[in-house]
């Protein structure tokens, strides 16, 4: 979908959560020039009560013909340019919960001054208007969205400046260069000889820094986004109860029948700051069953998509053929952790034998779903395959767009070494040099086109 933002409209949107019976508060924010005067007059405040900027005051709203009482309010104006836009500001602080909080609304655009803000539509002004940075405004978006602490202490990192000033300083380092290389070619035969090797060892530590910048936005991309993890294994291995035990809850059925999981059943939770989506999928096994079939057939699609499989057997019955295949069937790229359950039931001998498996590498984590034995070795195990230790050490990390310029950034720099390599003149370096700084400058939105825009703000939340 293609947005257009018309900066010269009022826009009017409810910028909190809002759901039925909860939130003691609802609040709309209206912005624009016509602001205030949308706020007079959806507002009943005391007659001798004037709109001031950055003043509280209380009213109600009206019905149309002035006979009901929508909602008591609180409104509150904030005057240009000291307001989160930049622009005339109004915010109407409803009563929580659907119905009075949409009225309001309502009223607010039954004035035909303003319309419906679009999503991000707040934030781009506020961008637009000079009072965040695009870094900054994409940093708020993922504090509001973050699934764990470290997805939110990272945002923070975002909303103070920190990738601002990183992405700066590789500009400024690009930027030394590139009036060096073009003082050569302008006046090569009046200044001293250009150190070539010394300018490649200041390209090439930024480009190094680029790379680990990118390489830190894929453990951040697992912050944000979560793991997906699929629990497979054959029927009655107790994928179920591994489920149930990790998540504590009771989420999946669990009985001795064959085939009780049908349908892959989703828990989502988070160990150690990382959110982690469990998958507990059907038991895979030759079935003429059509409904168990379709259940199985899921199950090796989930097992694809995953980024983590936990392959799960009965050590009642050891290492069998069918895990093997199992083992077999998961993709190479994929990690995974063998996990023996039912360790409860093994008798001394049993046990011995299981652990002189676990040192062939088939059992790497012995585990008993039902008494909880294991446990703290399988999420250790859990965590280490997800990355973890590296998530937790993570500083700074670029969302998705930051990433892929970033990545463009290393490579247009690879490419100006190429041109070094042919020993081409001065002014072939500074093509891509220059390239790489706009790379930069569309990073911090300090060179970015409108139509870029609006797909970044697009991807907001109404009211944001």
């Amino acid at each position: 979908m293609s947005y257009s933002f018309p900066t010269e409209d009022t826009i009017a949107a409810i910028c909190t959560a809002i759901a039925a019976g909860q939130g003691g508060v609802a609040i709309i924010r209206i912005s624009g020039s016509k602001a205030k005067e949308i706020g007079e007059s959806v507002v009943t405040t005391s007659k001798n009560k004037t709109w001031e900027s950055h003043q509280i005051m209380h009213g109600f709203v009206l019905s149309k013909d002035k006979a009901e009482r929508i909602d008591e309010v609180l409104a509150f104006l904030m005057a240009a340019p000291k307001s989160f836009t930049g622009e005339d500001v109004v915010e109407i602080h409803c009563h929580g919960g659907l119905i009075a909080v949409q009225r309001v609304l309502e009223m607010v655009l039954a004035t035909n001054q303003a319309r419906r803000a679009l999503p991000g539509e707040f934030t781009q002004r506020a961008v637009l208007n000079g009072k965040i940075d695009l870094v900054k405004a994409e940093s708020i978006n993922e504090l509001i969205t973050a699934r764990s602490h470290k997805a939110a202490q990272l945002a923070m990192t975002g909303i103070d400046g920190g990738i601002q000033r990183k992405i700066d300083m590789f500009r400024e380092r690009l930027l030394d260069q590139l009036s060096e290389l073009e003082a050569r070619v302008d006046f090569e035969d009046e200044l001293p000889p250009l150190d070539g090797e010394k300018l490649l060892e200041e390209i090439n530590d930024v480009q190094k820094s680029l790379i680990q910048l990118v390489n830190d936005a894929n453990q951040r991309s697992i912050i944000h986004h979560g793991i997906n993890i699929a629990i497979i294994g054959r029927p009655n291995v107790g994928k179920s109860s591994l489920l149930n035990r990790i998540s504590k809850k009771e989420r999946a059925i669990i009985t001795n029948l064959p085939g009780t999981t049908r349908d892959p059943l989703e828990t989502e939770m988070i160990l150690k700051g990382v959110p982690i989506k469990l998958i507990d999928t059907a038991g895979i096994r030759d079935s003429d069953d059509e409904v168990e079939q379709l259940g199985i057939e899921k199950s090796h699609n989930e097992m694809i998509k995953a980024d983590v499989v936990i392959l799960i057997y009965d050590l009642t019955f050891g290492w069998t053929q069918k895990d093997e295949e199992l083992l077999i069937m998961i993709p190479k790229q994929t990690s995974k952790l063998i996990v023996g359950n039912k360790c409860d039931c093994l008798d001394k001998a049993h046990k011995q034998s299981e652990k002189n498996l676990q040192k062939k590498k088939i059992a790497e984590v012995i585990f008993s779903a039902k008494s909880g034995e294991g446990e703290e070795k399988l999420i250790e195990e859990l965590l280490e395959r997800c990355g973890a230790s590296e998530i937790q050490s993570l500083e700074l990390g670029l969302n998705e767009r930051q990433k892929d310029l970033a990545n463009l950034a290393a490579s247009s720099l690879e490419d100006v070494k190429k041109v070094a390599k042919q020993n081409l003149p001065w002014d072939f370096w500074t093509i891509d040099l220059r390239h790489t700084i706009k790379l930069l400058n569309e990073i911090t939105g300090d060179e970015i086109s409108e139509n870029i825009l609006n797909r970044i703000f697009s991807r907001f939340c109404i009211g944001k």
